[in-house]
């Protein structure tokens, strides 16, 4: 199971790369200078076609193998267009290997630790934030173009060890099932849920009736093309809003990819510093990531983190809300940080986690390619849209981000429903 779970967290510690390389970059002077730019982004998103398919290894592999193509291609590109076409490549496989791998760790770990497997598969996303910003803060130093070529070249590792290894992993259990393959589905059970690894065990027999059962209830439907199934019935719309609302626009990205120019509007203009206090943000966001999710509800700690994101949100407001006072800029950063760490704690975990609890098998892999589709609509907007309000209204792009917030504690409290220790 170590290993299943190694191979899925190099989907999700290459979204931590590329999504934190990008915000490094963006502070690099010799960057800037190359492209005549401040920031380039590009994602996609793509339909559970492959997943459902082919099955969940498969898609894991398409992807990165994307992922490895559009780096190489970033690393290398002499003009703007062609760092945009790598950027999309990496983008585009990121989110079919992103999705494929929340699917195939939710149905390969077992309903008892299936929270604190997903907990850590979305965390493993700050280890290569940390190595992004990590190298950066030594590269950023150099005065040629290498000091933003080769952190794009390092992104093709975690890509590849998944490549390398993805095919020595079984499928899933309940892909395999859903296409006839059963007696494959219930070796892997036996191997990986059965203490004694005994094929007809009751466990095993009981786990095979669930699948069973939630296949001839929800059906097996490869139409990759249609979502409908997500908003069928009046359950599948309340699941599909759940699933919405994991998404990508509580402040996060605005940090994620704009730190270095909340430094800056700070007034912090050194470089060096900048991709340092870059890094930190990584280290300690890491370090809240790695809660344990199973021993508390699920409800419950989106709903403290969330209220915490708008108290921390309102104080950042307060505290950058006028400039030229150096300690209450510095103050200011610090809470910058202290949101990241409760965000890692709150919501981290449960990017991965909530969506695969509450859809069904038939929509699992069409519910979370549909929110890697809301994820990269909230994309577009942290990378198209807040480099111009941070340039037009600056500061206030918190009291934006803070309202927000405080829909988001009003929709947890009123119609998030809690699923530890339902989900089977």
């Amino acid at each position: 199971m170590y290993l299943v779970t190694l191979v899925a967290c190099c989907c999700s510690g290459d979204s931590g790369f590329d999504g934190t390389v990008m915000g490094g970059i963006n502070s690099m002077i010799q960057y800037q200078e190359y492209f005549g730019l401040s920031g380039v982004g590009s994602k996609t998103s793509i339909p559970a076609y492959f997943p459902d398919r082919f099955g969940r290894r498969f898609s894991m592999f398409f992807g990165n193998v994307m992922i490895v193509a559009g780096a190489v291609l970033s690393a290398n590109a002499k003009q703007k267009e062609m760092f945009l076409g790598g950027r999309f490549l990496t983008g585009f496989g990121g989110s079919c290997a992103s999705a494929s791998a929340k699917s195939y760790l939710a149905e390969m770990a077992p309903a008892h630790s299936r929270g604190a497997y997903l907990g850590f598969l979305n965390s493993f996303y700050y280890v290569g934030q940390i190595s992004a910003t990590g190298m950066m803060v030594s590269t950023g130093r150099w005065s040629n173009d290498w000091s933003w070529r080769l952190p794009l070249y390092i992104q093709v590792i975690p890509a590849a060890l998944n490549v390398i290894f993805v095919f020595l992993c079984p499928e899933s259990p309940r892909w395999l099932y859903s296409v006839g393959k059963s007696d494959g589905a219930r070796r892997i059970l036996a191997q990986f849920h059965s203490s004694t690894n005994d094929y007809n065990s009751p466990l095993i027999d009981l786990e095979m009736e669930e699948i069973e059962e939630k296949i001839q209830i929800d059906g097996v439907d490869k139409r990759w093309w249609d979502f409908r199934p997500l908003f069928t019935t009046r359950a599948d719309r309340y699941r599909a809003y759940m699933v919405i609302l994991i998404g990508q626009l509580s402040g996060n990205g605005l940090i994620t990819y704009f730190l270095p120019i909340l430094l800056k509007n700070a007034g912090i203009t050194s470089q060096n510093r900048q991709l340092t206090l870059n890094f930190v943000n990584s280290f300690a966001s890491a370090l809240a990531g790695s809660a344990i999710i199973d021993r508390f509800g699920r409800r419950r700690i989106l709903l403290l983190s969330t209220s915490s994101l708008v108290v921390i949100l309102a104080i950042v407001t307060g505290l950058l809300s006028s400039f030229g006072n150096a300690a209450r800029a510095n103050a200011g950063i610090t809470f910058i940080y202290l949101f990241m760490v409760i965000f890692s704690f709150g919501w981290t975990p449960m990017q991965a986690l909530y969506p695969a609890e509450v859809l069904s098998y038939q929509a699992r892999a069409k519910g979370l390619a549909f929110l890697g589709i809301v994820a990269q609509v909230s994309t577009l907007i942290n990378t198209f849209g807040l480099p111009v309000a941070l340039e037009k209204i600056s500061w206030k792009v918190y009291v934006i981000f803070l309202i927000w917030d405080i829909i988001e504690v009003v929709i947890i409290y009123f119609f998030l429903v809690e699923t530890k220790g339902f989900n089977t």
